[in-house]
């Protein structure tokens, strides 16, 4: 006999219960069908001049950074470099809108983020120049390690925050994907962990059209990025990736929120790849002329630069003042980049375990007595003494 047979059956109506309900109103979490701007609306009015200046200056030193970094690897002097040219407003403004007490947490690509918070740019190049995993100390720069592997940062970032709400710290960790990074699933986990907590954190998704060749097509259906924020139960923002002034004032607000205790929000910034994946990629397999030169059109440098200067607040003084700033900090990054950096192979044991294991002691004192016999052999070593 089903339920349907028993007696009084055609009476029951079954209640879902309360889990079954919806935790919040989906519609406020909805994003804008499209992307919010800044730049040529009206909205500029309400700008800060001075700010619109310094993101003006960040925007090119950024850009000559890029530059500077693509052509270190075609002298030998990088591994591997994954340029954000064409995105550098999403990487200043996530850099400027952080307080000192605050944790950036980068992707691979975003070198330039670090730069723009007061890392040495030496230092963010490090991971890609291949001498170390991380060549700064992430809790004096409240920067997390560079991180190669997909999306594992956003967890942590959410772990971070997470346990300073705890502890009652007014931080808020800002963590930055690429759009091919929310396709792995430690995005979506660290989107539900971070709703569910209502940690105070920011997830910055730069959708630049591609996964290396991947178009974002081919990686989800959904009307954008940010309508996943809805199914997690946190604001899903859209915002025109190339305004440096519109991405500062939505991930700005979105801060702002998480640190009144307001929880995460997932922010989709929409731009584009300039240049190919890293120095190692074609892009020219996958994507035409065409569509880079309609992007060029939509420039950050160039849109921000067109405002300034017709409100008056930029001349030809100023642009030649903030191109000569980027020149100098491309000499002096070339300059200490063309130094063979001095590299220890006991240094390999240094930063394994706090106390060292009986293991690594042996395998150490082995290397050191190999070292020994080659130096004993040619009077010199490849590499620093050790001692």
């Amino acid at each position: 006999m089903t339920v349907q047979e028993l007696p009084g059956a055609a009476a029951y109506r079954p209640t879902p219960p309360p889990a079954w309900k919806p935790l919040t109103n989906p519609a406020p979490l909805l994003p804008d069908p499209e992307p919010y701007r800044v730049l040529g609306t009206a909205a500029v009015a309400d700008a800060d001049p001075e700010l619109l200046l310094r993101l003006y200056a960040e925007l090119v030193r950024g850009r000559r950074y890029n530059a500077q970094a693509t052509a270190l690897t075609k002298q030998g002097r990088l591994a591997v470099y994954p340029s954000s040219t064409g995105q550098e407003a999403c990487e200043i403004a996530a850099a400027l809108v952080l307080e000192e007490r605050d944790w950036l947490f980068p992707s691979y690509r975003d070198t330039l983020a670090a730069v723009a918070r007061g890392l040495d740019p030496v230092e963010a190049l490090t991971l890609l120049r291949g001498d170390r995993h991380t060549g700064y100390d992430p809790r004096e720069h409240r920067i997390a390690p560079l991180c190669t592997p997909l999306a594992t940062q956003l967890p942590h970032a959410v772990g971070l925050a997470h346990a300073a709400r705890l502890k009652g710290d007014d931080v808020v960790a800002l963590a930055m994907v690429g759009d091919g990074g929310t396709s792995e699933g430690d995005f979506h986990e660290a989107l539900n962990f971070a709703a569910v907590w209502r940690a105070p954190v920011v997830f910055l998704v730069q959708n630049n059209g591609f996964a290396i060749s991947v178009p974002l097509a081919k990686q989800t259906a959904a009307p954008s990025l940010a309508h996943k924020a809805v199914g997690y139960g946190m604001p899903g923002r859209l915002v025109d990736g190339n305004d440096a002034a519109a991405v500062h004032q939505v991930l700005g607000e979105a801060v702002a929120r998480a640190r009144a205790g307001g929880g995460p929000t997932l922010v989709e910034a929409v731009t584009y790849r300039m240049d190919a994946h890293t120095n190692a990629d074609d892009a020219t397999r996958y994507r035409g002329d065409s569509e880079v030169e309609a992007w060029r059109a939509h420039d950050p440098i160039m849109l921000l630069e067109r405002e300034l200067t017709e409100r008056g607040l930029l001349g030809e003084d100023g642009i030649e003042e903030a191109r000569a700033a980027a020149e100098r900090m491309a000499a002096g990054l070339r300059a200490r980049m063309n130094a063979d950096p001095v590299l220890d192979p006991m240094d390999l044991f240094t930063h394994v375990y706090a106390e060292q294991t009986a293991q690594l002691r042996e395998q150490a004192a082995r290397l050191r007595v190999e070292l020994d016999a080659e130096q004993g052999q040619d009077g010199t070593s490849g590499a620093g003494d050790g001692r």
